[in-house]
């Protein structure tokens, strides 16, 4: 039962830092930050600083 659960720990570890990298590329950064994802505290200040940051591939329409 343990071994399962380290094997869906790993899989899901793995897709959510897919997601993150894909996410970063369109947003035109780069995709090493999605690492930050896995320290505790400093994955939920990441976000926040990435949802409130300038992305370079964003069009300015202001």
């Amino acid at each position: 039962m343990l071994i399962l659960f380290y094997f869906l720990l790993t899989i899901f570890s793995a897709f959510i830092l897919w997601l993150g990298a894909k996410i970063l590329d369109k947003a035109g950064l780069d995709k090493r930050w999605t690492f930050c994802l896995l320290i505790p505290v400093v994955n939920v200040f990441i976000i926040w600083v990435f949802a409130f940051s300038n992305w370079p591939n964003l069009k300015n329409n202001r």
